[in-house]
C-alpha cells in the first residue's frame, strides 16, 4: 500500500494545533477576569462590562467603586512577572484611548473620576492587584 503526501493534511495539523491555543488562552483569560471581577464585587465595587470593546480597543474590565471608575486590565501568566511583563506601552495607550470613550457615555464625562489598575493572574490562580498601574510603567 502506498502513501501519498496530502498537503491538507500537512496544513491543517498546525492549525488545529494553533487554534487549540488559541481557544485555551482565551478561555484562560476570560476565567482569569471572571476571578478579578469577583475579587473586585466582593470589595464592594461594581461591575459595569467586561471585555468592552471601543473604536480605541478593548477593556477587560470596567467597574465603578467608591472611588469613581475602575479600569483594570487582566493579565495572566506562570508567574506575576510574566504577567507584568506582557503589558506594553503600545498597550497601555490602546486602553487609555479607550477608557477616554467609556467615560465619555458617562454622566460625567472625561471628568469622571478615574484609576487604572493592572490585576495578575498567576499558574496557581492567584491575584495580585496593582491599583493605578500606569503611573508605574
Amino acid at each position: 500500500m502506498t502513501r501519498h503526501f496530502d498537503p491538507q493534511a500537512a496544513i491543517a495539523t498546525p492549525v488545529a494545533a494553533r487554534q487549540r491555543r488559541g481557544k485555551r488562552a482565551w478561555l484562560a483569560g476570560a476565567a482569569a477576569e471572571d476571578s478579578v471581577a469577583h475579587r473586585y464585587t466582593q470589595a464592594g465595587a461594581r461591575l459595569l462590562a467586561k471585555r468592552w470593546r471601543g473604536k480605541g480597543g478593548e477593556l477587560d474590565l470596567i467597574l465603578r467603586d467608591e472611588t469613581g471608575l475602575v479600569f483594570v486590565e487582566v493579565k495572566s501568566a506562570g508567574s506575576f512577572d510574566r504577567a507584568i511583563a506582557a503589558l506594553s506601552r503600545r498597550q497601555i495607550g490602546r486602553i487609555c484611548t479607550a477608557a477616554q470613550e467609556f467615560a465619555g457615555t458617562q454622566p460625567d464625562g472625561l471628568l469622571s473620576d478615574m484609576r487604572f489598575d493592572l490585576a495578575m493572574v498567576d499558574g496557581q490562580g492567584r491575584i495580585e492587584v496593582l491599583e493605578n498601574a500606569f503611573g508605574e510603567f
